[in-house]
């Protein structure tokens, strides 16, 4: 049995949403393989209620993981890594994927050789990135009246289904443009390959230092992707007619927005560190998910 002292990562945090057999199989062979291989193993712990009496490592909420943990392993999609990785990051936990879910682009693990390439992994052989997040504010009569944070991206849009809105963007108070539309996703480059995508946004290679601009069904035709600066502050200031808003953060977290309203989106302080294996490539997940054409020669 290897010592801990000679891993690259003390002590591992396992959590995952346990919604079938598979993933409840691969966080089970994950805590019994790593205990064996000397690796102090927590579980998330409503991982752990979910996984029943099959555990014996000790378990902490998400909020207290940070401060016990310097890898976690996200067993799942990447809806669970967003989930995890928006907490993780205060604390800057190193994060990795298993991927049971679907596209995957946060998760690399493959389930069926986990264990091979997470014990690579903890050999030192891996690659590590920072990702940034985003941080919406929802300002009302000049106070700060809700905050949220994305990974992928801030969403403005009605809230009522397929309803057209009108609303101003400012780059760092200068003004860019006033549009009608369904909405604007503002996105990552993590979150260029997520809901961005599907609307007609570029894909922002994870080292850029900037965000995009995508509307949402705009009503016109001139209208196409911008892609900012991520050190500014964009400024969204909704046209006084449209009745109630919304601002979602990764899908997730929803936050109201008056007609007298103005949203401040701009970097958030904390990263992600987001661990690879070694022989990751991007360019190669993009070709795998996206279904594109492999060499020719």
């Amino acid at each position: 049995m290897a010592s801990s002292s000679q891993h690259a990562f003390q002590r591992v945090a396992l959590l995952g949403k346990v919604n079938h057999e598979a993933t409840r199989t691969t966080l089970l062979t994950l805590e019994r393989e790593l205990t064996n291989a000397g690796v102090e193993v927590i579980i998330e712990e409503r991982t752990a209620k979910q996984l029943g009496e099959d555990i014996s490592s000790p378990t902490f909420s998400l909020d207290n993981l940070g401060d016990e943990a310097d890898l976690a392993v996200v067993v799942g999609g990447d809806g669970n890594m967003l989930g995890a990785a928006r907490v993780l990051c205060e604390n800057d936990v190193a994060v990795i994927g298993v991927n049971r879910g679907n596209l995957g682009f946060l998760t690399d693990l493959d389930p069926d050789h986990v264990m091979e390439q997470l014990l690579d992994v903890l050999d030192g052989n891996f690659i590590s990135e920072q990702r940034f997040l985003l941080q919406a504010e929802v300002v009302r009569d000049g106070e700060r009246r809700d905050v949220g944070r994305a990974i992928n991206e801030v969403v403005l849009h009605s809230d009522k289904v397929a309803h057209m809105i009108e609303f101003e963007v400012y780059v760092d108070h200068d003004f860019v443009y006033s549009q009608r539309s369904d909405g604007l996703i503002i996105s990552t480059p993590t979150g260029s390959t997520a809901y961005s995508l599907s609307g007609g946004g570029p894909i922002l290679t994870p080292n850029l230092n900037a965000i995009s601009l995508v509307s949402m069904f705009p009503h016109t035709l001139s209208s196409r992707p911008i892609v900012v600066d991520a050190d500014c502050t964009l400024h969204l200031r909704p046209a006084p007619d449209n009745g109630t808003l919304q601002i979602s953060c990764d899908g997730h977290r929803r936050m109201e927005v008056l007609p007298k309203d103005e949203v401040l989106i701009h970097k958030y302080p904390h990263t992600l560190r987001l661990i690879h294996p070694k022989d990751h490539s991007y360019f190669r997940v993009l070709r795998n998910k996206l279904g594109w054409g492999s060499r020719l020669f």
